[in-house]
């Protein structure tokens, strides 16, 4: 069954497994979320669930945001979001239904999206990771420029895509596939391994992830090549 939620990210420490060795994690404050929507092939086409996440003043929200939540009977929702669900998960979930952390568990394989740090206004260099211009034969002072990138006289312009210097980062990224080592439902915390996007305080969305974590075949067979010490016995 596919499972999503709501979190905001708090920071990363490092735990111990059962083995005493140390996990780098991101600590995630996950929920409570309520269904404010649900969407059913019959009048949208498509199944899917709406969460809201963290409650506000009604002041604080627009007239359309404040009228949405008043029709489905909730709360004063900061955020929204919508995740496609299954059919099982979709029809397990009503409006006014609350999910929590524990909807995950550990050793679940989870994508994370969230809004990368904004770098500011940033060079070629940093940006993409070009190559800075020779710095004698008179380079002048012009070594972490982009240089030449046009065309000649056709077609006289530069093709759309190029790197250039530009606003770096605060892009929507996804980490797949990560491992979700503890889950405490009182604290609705949920610890992932690795990093994850955004800074402290960031909002993110965790949902089942798309890889295909086929299980490896670790049954180990006796050869029957004759020519092999193993077949000899």
């Amino acid at each position: 069954m596919n499972k999503a939620i709501i979190g905001k990210k708090v920071g990363m420490t490092q735990i111990f497994d059962d083995k005493g060795k140390v996990i780098p994690v991101t600590v995630i404050e996950a929920g409570p979320c309520v269904v404010v929507q649900k969407k059913t092939v019959e009048n949208d086409g498509y199944q899917a669930v709406q969460l809201g996440f963290q409650a506000t003043k009604e002041h604080k929200l627009s007239k359309p945001e404040v009228g949405h939540l008043k029709k489905a009977g909730v709360e004063m929702m900061k955020y929204l979001k919508e995740f496609r669900l299954d059919d099982t998960a979709t029809g397990a979930l009503n409006i006014g239904d609350v999910v929590k952390a524990d909807v995950f568990a550990a050793g679940d394989k989870i994508d994370v999206t969230g809004i990368s740090k904004g770098k500011g206004y940033a060079g070629v260099i940093k940006r993409h990771g070009a190559q800075r211009t020779p710095t004698t034969h008179g380079g002048g002072p012009v070594h972490r420029h982009a240089g030449s990138m046009g065309a000649c006289s056709s077609p006289s312009r530069i093709f759309k895509g190029k790197i250039g210097a530009g606003h770096m980062g605060c892009e929507q990224v996804t980490i797949m596939n990560l491992d979700v080592v503890k889950v405490d439902a009182e604290l609705n915390m949920i610890a992932v391994r690795g990093a994850i996007p955004g800074p402290k305080g960031g909002v993110v969305y965790l949902k089942n992830t798309k890889k295909n974590n086929r299980v490896k075949n670790t049954v180990v067979t006796v050869s029957t090549n004759p020519q092999k010490k193993s077949a000899r016995g």
